[in-house]
């Protein structure tokens, strides 16, 4: 069974869709999908949890699971209401983790400071109901400037609460992703580890353990190479896994096993 870690199934591009294409991800043996709950922003936070108590239960479709959180380009959006709504989500049991939140300062979107302090709020929410966090990091390019800002947020309000969480679809050199597995986070890969111009990360692939390992689609985005330019879907995220798999000389079974204990045992659940 392979786990499609982050995906937003809440999006308008499943609309006409959405049910079959959870059903294409059964057949192609995804057992499970984490449907991310930012929307376009805190007033459609909720919509992964209603898809997780629309679709669960239904014969031939994936276990699912839902996050919630503030996007960094929202983050000007985190005030009173929204971390209200927020707590209350992260109080649901189909809800496990807080996500995805970070900074991004390769977009156009709220201000530095101002994501920061979205970011440190959202922490302590989660903190309190003890679910695990998503994060989203994207520098300049060529720049470190984000991961910097982020690891420093994190060595101060997070590592102490030992909940750890995952660095959603990494894209980071070989030291932040050291870094992030100090602090207990998984280091998930999207399709873009697909991509022929991926050596870098294909590179730090092979150095994280088999153990601090996850694979996602963020679909509708990044599809695999092989689908590149086409709308992406959890049923995906098998190339992901068979890259990883060459990667590191095992087969799409053992990355299989691996990565869905790696998601069980950081979110406690029995698989």
């Amino acid at each position: 069974m392979l786990i499609d870690s982050h995906a937003h199934l809440d999006s308008p591009r499943y609309s006409d869709d959405r049910e079959a294409m959870l059903r294409r991800a059964a057949d192609a043996g995804v057992g499970a999908v984490l449907s991310i709950g930012i929307g376009e922003g805190p007033a459609e936070m909720q919509q992964a949890l209603e898809i997780c108590r629309e679709f669960n239960g239904k014969p031939g479709m994936p276990r699912l699971y839902a996050s919630a959180g503030i996007y960094p380009h929202n983050a000007a959006e985190a005030d009173e209401a929204a971390q209200a709504k927020l707590d209350n989500l992260l109080a649901q049991p189909e809800v496990i983790a807080c996500g995805e939140i970070g900074l991004d300062y390769y977009h156009d979107g709220a201000a530095h400071p101002v994501q920061r302090e979205g970011l440190i709020c959202q922490l302590k929410i989660a903190a309190a109901r003890k679910r695990p966090i998503l994060i989203h990091c994207r520098p300049k390019d060529g720049e470190a400037d984000a991961w910097d800002d982020l690891f420093e947020v994190l060595d101060e309000h997070w590592a102490s609460t030992g909940l750890g969480g995952v660095m959603h679809c990494f894209g980071g050199v070989w030291e932040q992703a050291r870094r992030s597995l100090n602090l207990g986070f998984l280091i998930s890969f999207a399709g873009n580890l697909t991509y022929p111009k991926a050596l870098p990360l294909r590179d730090v692939a092979t150095r994280v353990p088999i153990d601090g390992i996850l694979v996602e689609t963020d679909a509708p985005w990044l599809a695999p190479a092989t689908l590149r330019g086409k709308r992406n879907e959890p049923a995906f995220v098998t190339q992901t896994a068979e890259t990883l798999a060459e990667i590191h000389h095992l087969s799409a079974d053992e990355i299989a096993a691996a990565t869905t204990k790696n998601f069980a045992r950081l979110f406690s659940l029995r698989l």
